[in-house]
């Protein structure tokens, strides 16, 4: 997996706020799949990329691509100890589920929702919502670049 943290936060400094954009895509469902996520920081004008993540994740669904997105957009957000998140994805299932407002019926993607849970849980405050593609194009172009990239040998 491809994880760049762009920026270190100074020893004993916390961000207030991160932005988070995430994304996960199968070519095939199930298929190819890959994720991609951004760590942004809104107090900055325009906002700075903290950090990013790119990764192949294998042969999978798309649903389990989005949850696996979300969890490491969330991990690579935890060095910023930030006290607030607000995530932005594209799977309305993934955001409508973390949210608590859809129930998870499918028990392959349990243990997935409730890791993203526990990260969002280590917020003072959270807010995640749904965007369109047309607003996570950073997000999908990292996926769309870990599915294109050359396949590393076996």
């Amino acid at each position: 997996m491809t994880q760049d943290s762009l920026f270190e936060p100074p020893a004993g400094t916390q961000l207030d706020e991160v932005v988070i954009y995430c994304d996960g895509g199968s070519r095939g469902n199930p298929g190819p799949s890959a994720i991609g996520a951004v760590v942004l920081d809104p107090s900055t004008d325009p906002p700075r990329r903290l950090a990013v993540v790119s990764a192949r994740i294998g042969i999978t669904t798309n649903n389990v691509a989005e949850y696996r997105a979300l969890i490491a957009g969330l991990e690579a957000a935890a060095p910023f100890g930030a006290r607030r998140a607000r995530v932005r994805a594209d799977s309305k299932l993934v955001v409508e589920q973390v949210k608590g407002a859809w129930k998870v019926r499918q028990p392959h993607l349990r243990p997935l929702f409730e890791e993203a849970r526990k990260l969002l849980s280590g917020y003072d405050e959270v807010d995640v919502a749904h965007v369109p593609r047309a607003e996570n194009v950073d997000a999908d172009a990292l996926v769309n670049a870990a599915l294109d990239a050359p396949a590393p040998p076996e």
